[in-house]
């Protein structure tokens, strides 16, 4: 590629075994994404471009898996003729301190740290990713952008736990995830819908899977509280869940592991089915318990839209988002049928129909609530956010 080599921002979210990435220049979708993966030790590293066959990861000797994707991505990049100008993180829990994207020094570290026992399947890998960054680009910027940070404009009475007042000066509070998506989702929505800033209800439904309540494209509501266990029935995690349950389990001698473990890894739509925890393989399943699985996630996911919907005073439109909400049509069709008290009326061949690649309404004519499908791009909200930090630098 001819002449000098145009900046970009490196969006990156980092798992246990894994790197999820996204290249952007200023303007439009990702330049391209792609996943490393097989990180952890002892794993078979490899990565991927979207689209492209999956290729062997192959570190020096000595090195480790994080170390050897960062240099194949770096390499990748210039190769490309893309330099980087920031990176920006996709960190679970911001806490109460961060409301909005933050530039990474120690200081902020530190405290983002102490939030990891209430993001534990995420806060120490979104935090590696920062560490490992530094050490191959220490001068290179680094930002924050907070899942936690969309719900700041939730009200204090959905924001407060009911517990003594002092717990809330320790950080004791609700605080909502999944916000670079649903930021996503509300900035994509206002510009198809004239109906985005009324009363809006997002599900973002994957493995993690949650529910948000806006008004003028601000967060009011959220099904998930001070951890990402909150809420909704997911993959491997409980949901919401009688605090008697721990309490019984603790007083049957289950340690504190034991119980972190049953919670965030199996249960949820794993551990009622005893299958899987992926919604395509219990939908090609003929075994009651997966149709039991999906029977007890539909029906937790229409108890918790319907509170928010109240919360809401109505509903105006319906998106879903995420691997199961984009690509799951008759979960759509079951959960319309369940707000048919709405008004909703679901068009049941555009929903079969829809695309996963860009946003469409599949609500019928005459409906009274508008419904859409629209993907998310968390990267693009997290790349926007550096390039603001660059123009004000």
């Amino acid at each position: 590629m001819s002449g000098a080599p145009r900046d970009a921002v490196l969006a990156l979210n980092a798992g246990s075994s894994s790197l999820k990435f996204g290249v952007y220049e200023r303007q439009g979708p990702a330049l391209w994404t792609g996943l490393f993966e097989g990180l952890e030790p002892g794993g078979t590293p490899s990565w991927h471009l979207a689209g492209e066959t999956a290729r062997a990861l192959l570190p020096a000797p000595g090195q480790d898996g994080f170390a050897a994707a960062l240099d194949a991505l770096l390499a990748l990049l210039a190769a490309r003729g893309r330099r980087l100008a920031a990176v920006a993180h996709r960190v679970v829990h911001g806490g109460e301190r961060c409301v909005a994207p933050c530039v990474l020094d120690a200081e902020l570290l530190a405290y983002l740290h102490t939030l990891e026992p209430l993001a534990p399947l995420h806060q120490p890998h979104n935090l590696a990713g920062v560490a490992a960054i530094h050490r191959a680009q220490p001068a290179l910027p680094q930002l924050a952008c907070f899942d936690t940070a969309f719900h700041a404009s939730m009200p204090e009475v959905e924001r407060r736990l009911p517990l003594p007042r002092d717990f809330e000066s320790r950080g004791l509070r609700r605080y909502g995830f999944h916000g670079l998506s649903y930021e996503s989702v509300a900035g994509t929505l206002a510009t198809v819908s004239p109906h985005a800033g009324g009363r809006l209800l997002m599900a973002h439904l994957g493995n993690g899977a949650s529910l948000c309540g806006a008004i003028g494209g601000r967060s009011v509501a959220s099904s998930m509280g001070l951890s990402a266990l909150d809420g909704l029935m997911m993959g491997t995690r409980s949901g919401a869940l009688d605090p008697g349950v721990l309490l019984y389990l603790w007083r049957d001698g289950w340690t504190l592991e034991q119980v972190e473990r049953l919670l965030y890894k199996q249960s949820g739509l794993l551990g009622v089915s005893g299958l899987s925890a992926d919604m395509r393989t219990l939908r090609a399943s003929a075994e009651p318990a997966a149709a039991e699985a999906i029977a007890l996630f539909t029906h937790r996911l229409l108890r918790e839209a319907g509170a928010i919907v109240a919360v809401l005073g109505g509903l105006e439109l319906l998106a879903f988002t995420g691997g199961i909400g984009e690509h799951d049509a008759q979960l759509r069709e079951d959960v319309a049928a369940g707000l048919g008290f709405t008004g909703l009326v679901l068009d049941a061949a555009a929903n079969r129909a829809a695309p996963p690649d860009r946003p469409v309404p599949v609500h019928a004519a005459g409906s009274a609530v508008e419904v859409w499908v629209v993907p998310t791009d968390e990267g693009r909200v997290a790349a926007d956010a550096a390039f603001r930090h660059l123009d004000a630098a």
